[in-house]
């Protein structure tokens, strides 16, 4: 790809996240009690008032880092209402008094309605209180932030009794990918230039990475969801389970560690375990995009949606496949990230009422209009946009750069 074609992704993502950004500034603030709605229809509208506490958390990170980083939305209606979002998390997140356990769903003004036996509700609480203590410079939210951060590392590594699972005799003892992704992800956010903090989560961030890389079987062939306690395949749907968007976002989030630590063969294993072997088997032949889900073994996947197309694992691909082409160089990244981009915008992407579309059927219809509710709010097409093109513009820095010598 040239420089002409870097420039006019550039162009084209830069435009697009000013959109995205606008569209959930003007639709989502809850002036009343803070926090954001999150259930919204196709125009905006809003189609149910409840909260969800990890769409909270994940939208209180992403106004707090645009607000930080990028001009047009360095604005006092962006900061402001990410601190509304971050003091209603603080005042209403954890479910009863003396737990640190949070609450899934919330009411609008904040009564718990659901909680989940699992740490994602907490996991984004850390990253959107973090983000909204550096873009404020008001320590109290950081400390927040490492104070639910060490309750999951108890949680996860220690006891999980606070959780609330129950033991039960015939249940398959497993571990799932998501839980150290998101670990790693929360090192890498907490470390970021602080130094006390990269030294406090060093052991975590290594003993996350090398948990996810377990989940690669079959001889390196295969990036699996769940594998036993042990590292190992497990029998069953739950052990041939695909989920090649996941299996991508892993790869960046490795990438970035990797990057940290100076590892070249972890590198090479991001890339080509956990970014390039999941998206050409995950990949549709016929009508383009990525599989939600797969069987290993080409079986039936159980899954309702298997073969719709989501958003998130092509906003995932989009940031891996250039963030692996910045590192490596390699080409075929490149081409990788150009084929899930034009997949994306041609599909994903409402050019009226602004904002992606989230499901889409196989052939890449729009299933579902809305544009946020339970699981898809102001998040992975915000955050994709934002990543990549900050990564385009050092590549476009670059090659100018080469080009004057």
């Amino acid at each position: 790809m040239d420089l002409q074609a870097l420039q006019r992704w550039h162009r084209q993502i830069s435009e697009e996240l000013e959109a995205v950004g606008e569209f959930w500034i003007r639709h989502s603030h809850d002036e009343k009690y803070g926090g954001f709605f999150t259930c919204l229809g196709q125009d905006g509208q809003v189609y149910d008032d409840l909260k969800y506490v990890w769409l909270q958390g994940r939208q209180v990170w992403m106004y707090s880092r645009l607000y930080r980083t990028v001009p047009k939305f360095h604005r006092p209606e962006v900061i402001e209402a990410a601190r509304a979002g971050g003091e209603f998390l603080i005042r209403h997140a954890c479910a009863a008094p003396g737990s640190q356990k949070c609450a899934f769903v919330l009411t609008r003004d904040g009564r718990p309605v659901k909680i989940q036996r699992t740490i994602f509700s907490e996991c984004f609480y850390v990253l959107g209180l973090d983000e909204l203590g550096r873009a404020t410079g008001e320590p109290h939210y950081r400390e927040a932030a490492l104070k639910m951060m060490e309750a999951i590392m108890r949680w996860v590594r220690e006891d999980p009794s606070e959780l609330g699972r129950p033991q039960l005799t015939g249940a398959t003892p497993h571990d799932s990918m998501a839980v150290p992704m998101m670990l790693l992800n929360l090192v890498d956010q907490l470390s970021e230039g602080d130094a006390k903090a990269a030294s406090q989560f060093a052991e975590l961030g290594s003993w996350s990475a090398q948990r996810i890389l377990r989940h690669v079987q079959r001889n390196g062939a295969a990036v699996l969801e769940n594998v036993s306690e042990d590292g190992k395949e497990l029998p069953g749907c739950m052990g041939r389970q695909q989920n090649p968007g996941h299996a991508i976002e892993a790869g960046w989030f490795l990438l970035r560690h990797a990057q940290r630590q100076r590892d070249a063969g972890l590198v090479s294993q991001a890339v080509e375990k956990f970014m390039k072997q999941p998206f050409r088997s995950g990949w549709d032949p016929e009508y383009g995009g990525l599989f939600a889900f797969q069987d290993v073994d080409g079986l039936c996947p159980t899954q309702l949606e298997w073969r719709m197309k989501l958003w998130w694992p092509h906003t995932e691909a989009m940031v891996a496949f250039l963030m692996g082409f910045a590192e490596t160089r390699d080409s075929e990244l490149l081409e990788m990230f150009d084929q899930v981009a034009k997949y994306a915008f041609d599909k994903f992407r409402d050019p009226e009422a602004g904002e992606w579309f989230g499901y889409l059927t196989q052939e890449g219809r729009v299933a579902l209009s809305i544009k946020g509710g339970p699981f898809k709010g102001c998040f992975h097409v915000p955050r994709a946009l934002h990543m990549c093109k900050e990564i385009l513009e050092s590549l476009i820095s670059e090659a100018k750069s080469l080009n004057q010598e």
